[in-house]
């Protein structure tokens, strides 16, 4: 049988098809295929198989696993069944399901990966040494740090303000508590911060001039903001032109009694609805993950967003 016609034949087979179309965006494993199309590890052998005798899949290595790939193309004919099959797959009933279990299944591969580093992490304070401490830590990296215009948005009584301060150019704490304000403001004059000001406002409307400022913070914040998408947008409209957004907050759960508890108007966010909000506000070379995950119930997980105007 000639090269095209076993392409024709393998192509002729809609789980194949789906199965190309999935490794269009990233190599996966016999596994995260099963996971994804829910159809037995056999059976997907045996496609996978036929696949690569056309050459249109190359796999590698991996411990005890192996991973598909499609093969780069190198002649006009492959590309064109490469694509072919790819434009097939998106008229199948499957495909929908099939790109919303790929997209979980690629964030629970960052999420194992991010695994050994809260292991590695986890070991820090397991052993004693003179002098080693994440507080150390923190100061160290805080040297790495140009001096920069930094507004925190929602900071509370200004902890992280303070500390950014003893690097920053200038540091802008908003908060909409007046003791909060008062408090922090107080702190700062007692501690010789003359470049740290507090200012009373919210997160959707800050008191801080349009494109005045190279970073926005926004530390668990804000899920106590009235409108978020606002919020976003305001933060947007303070940053200079590449500016960065850095934003830690609460991955969405469903732990109702944090509304009494700690006074939060949002349970969380999902990481479609912040990428959304960020989109419209603006910005530009989104990155959202789970970057940390309380190892008691009601299992809090925590998001970390960067973006740039």
């Amino acid at each position: 049988m000639t090269p095209t016609l076993k392409s024709l034949r393998a192509l002729a087979d809609p789980t194949r098809l789906r199965i190309v179309a999935l490794l269009e965006r990233d190599e996966l494993s016999v596994a995260e295929l099963q996971e994804i199309t829910k159809l037995a590890q056999s059976r997907i052998s045996t496609h996978l198989g036929l696949l690569s005798e056309t050459g249109l899949l190359k796999s590698r290595r991996d411990g005890k696993r192996t991973f598909y790939r499609l093969a780069p193309q190198t002649d006009d004919a492959g590309r064109s069944f490469a694509q072919l099959a790819i434009r097939a797959a998106k008229e199948l009933p499957e495909h929908e399901g099939d790109q919303i279990n790929l997209k979980r299944t690629l964030g629970l591969r960052q999420q194992q990966a991010q695994v050994y580093f809260n292991q590695v992490a986890g070991r820090f304070d397991r052993s004693y040494g003179p002098g080693r401490s994440w507080q150390a830590f923190g100061h160290l990296l805080l040297r790495v740090l140009p001096p920069l215009v930094v507004a925190d948005l929602g900071s509370g009584e200004g902890l992280l303000s303070e500390l950014l301060a003893r690097r920053c150019r200038q540091v802008i704490a908003v908060d909409n508590s007046e003791k909060m304000v008062e408090f922090g403001a107080k702190k700062a004059k007692k501690n010789g911060l003359k470049n740290l000001d507090f200012r009373l406002g919210d997160l959707e409307t800050p008191p801080i001039d349009p494109a005045s400022v190279d970073l926005v913070v926004l530390s668990q914040a804000l899920h106590h903001a009235a409108d978020p998408a606002k919020a976003l947008a305001s933060a947007h409209r303070i940053l200079k032109p590449g500016g960065q957004l850095l934003l830690l907050d609460l991955a969405k759960h469903r732990f109702a009694q944090a509304h009494e508890l700690y006074g939060d108007r949002w349970l969380g966010f999902s990481e479609s609805d912040l990428h959304g909000w960020l989109e419209a506000a603006g910005f530009r070379r989104i990155e959202i993950s789970i970057v940390a995950r309380e190892e008691q119930p009601p299992h809090f997980e925590t998001l970390l967003v960067a973006a740039e105007k």
